[in-house]
């Protein structure tokens, strides 16, 4: 069995090199082969540099494949590249931040490898009330609304129940990518990709998952007119493919 995890990178010199090392240290079933596709989306600061660095001389290099962009094309042309290069038996999609834990890998595969279902997405929002004020004050909360609103119109349109449509932790077997053309450029990848899935009768079974969400002088790139994209993309997919 073998884990195939797809990062697309565009300018993450500060925290790449975290990340890989995340990736590669999470411990999974003895009987999991992991395959780290890393594709540099055409990157102007330092993370081309950091990644060879940190590959320079590793036992482990033949673990991950390093692809390449020649100009910027944006998050959904490089996950389609990663898709085109993946052979493992799962796939799973990994931000180049420090967003997203892979410590959560094990419990979002349980349910493919136990046969449970075969996409899982690990939802932020599952178990995550809105709070205006106090200590757990909700961050970013135009995007907690933004996501919420987003998922509600997926599940309006595509008649399942769902949390969080913007997750970046989106866990697919092969089964259930097979056939699907992926067209997305940059964030609409989230919702075309979720639209095919649906369409074609895979269920989502989500797990809650906690984040860390990093603000825009950190380095954030959605921005308000990826959620009109995302809306317009659900309901195109709704009835063409």
């Amino acid at each position: 069995m073998k884990l195939s995890v797809i990062i697309p990178v565009y300018n993450e010199e500060k925290t790449i090199t975290e990340i890989l090392s995340k990736v590669l240290s999470v411990r999974l079933n003895k009987d999991i082969e992991k395959e780290i596709i890393v594709i540099n989306d055409a990157s102007t600061d330092n993370s081309g540099i950091k990644l060879e660095r940190y590959l320079a001389g590793k036992k482990v290099k033949k673990v991950f494949k390093i692809l390449r962009h020649g100009v910027n094309k944006g998050k959904g042309a490089a996950i389609q590249t990663g898709l085109k290069s993946a052979t493992g038996d799962i796939i799973l999609i990994q931000d180049a931040d420090l967003e997203y834990d892979p410590n959560d890998y094990p419990r979002l595969l349980q349910p493919i490898l136990d046969k449970q279902t075969k996409v899982v997405y690990g939802s932020r929002l599952k178990h995550y009330p809105l709070r205006f004020f106090g200590k757990g004050r909700t961050p970013l909360v135009s995007h907690y609304l933004g996501n919420k609103f987003l998922t509600l119109i997926t599940n309006i349109l595509y008649g399942h129940r769902i949390t969080d449509m913007e997750t970046c932790y989106k866990v697919f077997s092969k089964e259930a990518l097979r056939g699907i053309q992926i067209n997305a450029r940059r964030f609409d990848i989230e919702p075309e990709i979720t639209a095919k899935v649906l369409k074609r009768g895979f269920g989502i079974l989500e797990i809650p998952i906690k984040v860390k969400p990093r603000g825009y002088d950190e380095g954030k790139k959605i921005s308000w007119k990826d959620g009109f994209i995302a809306v317009w993309t659900l309901f195109k997919y709704r009835f063409t493919d």
